[in-house]
């Protein structure tokens, strides 16, 4: 999708904070507070943007102790993959979930408070999912770069 610089720029500014009114943006772009409000219904009616959110300090909230799981199924059957899909979608600790290419099936990235924490969510939640052949999991020693920021 082609967007002109001052969509761009609109989307990068909603990127950085969300909150800032239209005529914040106004001034900033040197539009009318009716011209940014119009580009931006238009760039949510497109699905551009998807949905506004809150994002929290892990530290803050006690979900600091950062996973990557790599995931194995047993086989490779639709059915499988639909019925893992499902139910690794009710999993709270589970923040993103990645289908992949490679030695392993799926990569999830997992918050949780510690690694007691993890080996509870291991025992009673994640070894519970039927069709899971093996698990791999890597902790996050710090964090280099998060963003959820598109450049465009």
């Amino acid at each position: 999708m082609a967007f002109d610089e001052t969509d761009k720029k609109l989307l990068l500014f909603l990127q950085e904070d969300c909150k800032q009114t239209t005529k914040e943006l106004s001034y900033k772009l040197g539009l009318s507070v009716t011209a940014i409000y119009e580009r931006i219904r238009k760039l949510e009616n497109m699905g551009v943007i998807s949905k506004y959110v809150a994002l929290l300090d892990k530290q803050k909230v006690d979900k600091n102790f950062i996973v990557l799981c790599h995931i194995k199924l047993t086989q490779h059957k639709k059915e499988y993959v639909l019925q893992f899909e499902k139910e690794v979608m009710n999993l709270e600790e589970v923040t993103e979930c990645f289908h992949i290419s490679g030695d392993y099936d799926y990569i999830l990235k997992i918050g949780v408070k510690d690694m007691d924490d993890y080996r509870n969510f291991m025992l009673s939640k994640l070894t519970t999912l039927q069709h899971i052949a093996s698990t791999h999991s890597s902790f996050m020693i710090s964090e280099v770069k998060n963003t959820t920021a598109i450049a465009l």
